[in-house]
């Protein structure tokens, strides 16, 4: 029984180390890659990224998976790189979902995605990047959403049948030939930009030989008819100009602009929600510890779906191109000075506790305020306290018992 004891002491002293190592494990491989990356590719605007500090819970643009066994996520828009991919960075990470470099000054050949398994995000647009698109990224069987938009990319489009991809940009670049039949599903804006055609016939102007005479005399009777048909219908085109601006206007005025009626993956134009004469000073302030790299443009790109109204205004579902699902709430009835809302917004942003969800950003202009929190898709608390109104509720004593404990339990915090 003597020697019975010791084993349990010393089992359980391992137990609780193993338990204090894996709350504390990192990526370390992953680590060292991001940080070897930004040594060779320093980036213009400056990183919190430090070797002392935690990847998963401090750095900015990184996603860690919930267990902190690898990087996930890497989202750095305009960060100012300037120059190649280093070789052997973050080709490392393996696990990596989530790829979004765009906006940056990235030169030469597109990465090799064959590394990168389980890739379901691909955002390297607005770069300088150069050569054919890869084959490899047709094993990409994860991928939902690839933009290699306003690049330099030339040769053909490669034939990538990959069924989950549902969005597709690959316009402004120097690509030529025919757009394959698997990726023929997708909007011709997808490619526009470029020497490509849809389908089998590429748009060819065939030399006018002699018996194309009468044709011509005939192009040139049917000329005056041409004339006052552009004429007419550019008058039209202007009158509907006039009217629509109008409209607008008028709903400016009288609506919730940022409401407006939202379609089901429709995007919010940043004309809707931010004056065009804003103070170009302005923009998303990240609270410390939020990993988060978006900027203001991905937030007004982003799909909008209305969660609910509040005394201060709304708030809406966002989802950002990359997948990045946020929680954004239009201050519409503050009416309070820059320096006193920065204020105010510290004092909330500073607020920590496990039943209090914390806001992680902020935007500040003289004609919108925005707060930014993360989503959580578990439902409402007003959900949670009334359930569903219009149902008879056999067991209502209990549910209020829940509900006064709930409460005493806010009010001690």
């Amino acid at each position: 029984m003597g020697y019975f004891v010791p084993n349990i002491f010393l089992f359980s002293v391992y137990l609780i180390g193993s338990l204090v190592y894996l709350g504390n494990a990192e990526p370390v491989e992953d680590k060292n890659a991001l940080l070897e990356f930004v040594q060779k590719l320093p980036p213009f605007k400056p990183l919190n990224w430090n070797v002392n500090s935690s990847i998963c819970t401090s750095w900015n643009g990184v996603t860690c998976s919930e267990d902190r066994s690898q990087i996930i996520a890497i989202r750095l828009p305009g960060f100012g790189f300037n120059g190649r991919i280093p070789a052997n960075t973050i080709s490392k990470i393996k696990g990596l979902q989530k790829l979004s470099l765009r906006s940056n000054n990235i030169i030469g050949p597109l990465p090799d995605f064959a590394v990168w398994k389980n890739l379901s995000v691909v955002n390297l647009s607005n770069n300088r990047f150069i050569g054919e698109i890869p084959l490899s990224l047709s094993n990409l069987s994860h991928l939902t959403y690839l933009n290699l938009a306003n690049n330099a990319l030339s040769g053909e489009v490669p034939d990538i049948n990959l069924p989950l991809l549902k969005q597709l940009n690959l316009s402004n670049n120097n690509l030529q030939g025919v757009v394959p039949v698997s990726l023929q599903r997708f909007p011709k804006s997808a490619f526009i930009g470029n020497n490509v055609s849809i389908g089998t016939l590429s748009p060819v102007t065939l030399p006018c030989s002699k018996h194309c005479s009468k044709s011509e005399k005939h192009g040139r009777i049917s000329g005056t008819v041409m004339l006052g048909i552009i004429v007419v219908g550019s008058f039209l085109c202007l009158a509907a100009f006039i009217v629509f601006i109008f409209v607008l206007c008028s709903k400016k005025k009288d609506g919730d602009v940022f409401v407006g009626k939202l379609e089901k993956g429709g995007k919010m134009s940043p004309e809707k929600v931010v004056s065009r004469n804003q103070d170009a000073n302005n923009k998303l302030f990240f609270f410390e510890g939020c990993n988060y790299a978006f900027d203001l443009e991905d937030l007004l790109r982003a799909s909008a779906e209305v969660l609910g109204k509040g005394t201060f205004g709304a708030a809406y579902k966002a989802v950002l191109e990359d997948a990045t699902t946020v929680v954004v709430k239009r201050l519409k009835e503050v009416a309070v000075g820059k320096k006193d809302f920065e204020q105010h917004m510290d004092i909330v942003g500073s607020l920590k506790h496990e039943n209090v969800v914390e806001l992680k950003a902020y935007y500040y202009s003289k004609d919108e305020k925005l707060v930014v929190y993360d989503y959580f898709s578990q439902g409402s608390i007003s959900a949670l306290l009334h359930g569903m109104r219009h149902t008879f509720d056999l067991v209502f004593p209990f549910k209020l018992l829940l509900k006064l404990l709930l409460i005493l339990n806010c009010l001690k915090s």
